[in-house]
């Protein structure tokens, strides 16, 4: 049974399952008493979105700027700073003071950049401290309502049988979307063509009309299609079923074994912070992810509230960061 005061081992060993297993945890929670991490933060806070707004990361942004403004007696100001696949955002805070006063959301597709771009004024390890992680979410492979295939393993038979002859689509080179299908296709063996779009409206408006085939989506917007009987869900890309949609099975269960992509959501800020400056930020920013009001609001973004030590947190986003980078090397993405 888990306290109010949760404390984890941050030289613990935290696979994705037990970051989800703690969401649950969570989720039973009201809050978590700030206690000696209730002094006041100075000054306003900007919580940069390396993103449009409107995007996931602008939509969470916003779910947490109030509440840290009351917690820490501020003004939490969101700012977007979109541009290069979320490198331009992520800059601007490698180079801020490391005061707690400049932070980032962003989410498991940061760290593709410096993987798409032959140069960078930043090192997305070296120049940024992750702070906590705030959700994980899962992606699916959607088709269109009418493609021939029910299942993912139809799916496969059926792109095996006409190497290089169907496309797919996503919002741009080296977006999670273009990389959950390039796993895909290294694991299982397609030749199936990639069809890169400017933003993920374009794409899914292809996808209903049937102008693409196929595509990856993030759960929570394929689902209200998929129940529009505008596409077909086939898998989701977690190991396990996503918790709030257990309905879809996942890629790994269907024989795809071990398929596993996170599309996580965290919170940086520059390195550099004084340990316990990191500590405070950490703890009050899990102390507003376990409200009810604040889980409520990620799961309707399709989002498992799970928070980590800075070190867990670390250790995922280098996990991550080496992974894909072997995905687009070996796929040869570069970047729009």
């Amino acid at each position: 049974m888990f306290s109010k005061n949760i404390q984890i081992n941050s030289t613990a060993h935290f696979s994705r399952r037990a970051f989800i297993k703690l969401s649950t945890a969570l989720s039973s929670l009201s809050t978590i008493p700030n206690g000696s991490f209730a002094q006041t933060m100075k000054g306003t806070v900007k919580l940069i979105v390396p993103f449009t707004a409107g995007a996931g990361p602008d939509i969470i942004a916003r779910i947490l700027a109030p509440k840290m403004t009351s917690l820490w007696d501020s003004t939490v100001i969101v700012e977007n700073k979109a541009g290069a696949s979320g490198t331009i955002g992520a800059d601007l805070v490698a180079k801020s003071a490391a005061d707690g006063h400049t932070l980032m959301v962003g989410p498991a597709s940061s760290i593709t950049g410096p993987h798409l771009y032959a140069k960078l004024p930043f090192d997305i390890i070296k120049d940024l401290q992750p702070i906590t992680n705030i959700g994980t979410t899962s992606l699916v492979l959607a088709v269109h309502k009418n493609f021939p295939v029910n299942t993912l393993q139809e799916f496969i038979a059926y792109v095996k049988a006409r190497p290089g002859q169907l496309n797919y689509g996503s919002p741009g080179n080296g977006t999670h979307h273009h990389l959950c299908m390039e796993l895909l296709k290294t694991q299982v063996g397609l030749n199936i063509v990639h069809i890169p779009y400017k933003g993920s409206s374009g794409a899914e408006n292809d996808l209903i009309a049937g102008i693409i085939p196929a595509m990856f989506l993030p759960i929570h917007v394929a689902l209200p299609k998929m129940r529009a009987g505008q596409v077909k869900v086939l898998g989701s890309s977690l190991k396990e079923r996503h918790p709030l949609f257990k309905e879809i099975p996942s890629l790994h269960e269907q024989g795809v074994t071990g398929y596993d992509v996170d599309l996580w959501l965290g919170i940086w800020g520059p390195a550099g912070l004084p340990p316990s400056l990191l500590n405070k930020l950490n703890a009050d920013i899990r102390s507003i992810v376990a409200q009810a009001e604040t889980i409520e609001k990620l799961n309707a973004q399709g989002l498992i509230p799970n928070t980590s030590s800075p070190e867990q947190f670390s250790k995922l986003v280098k996990e991550d960061w080496e992974r894909w980078g072997r995905v687009i090397k070996e796929a040869k993405i570069t970047a729009d």
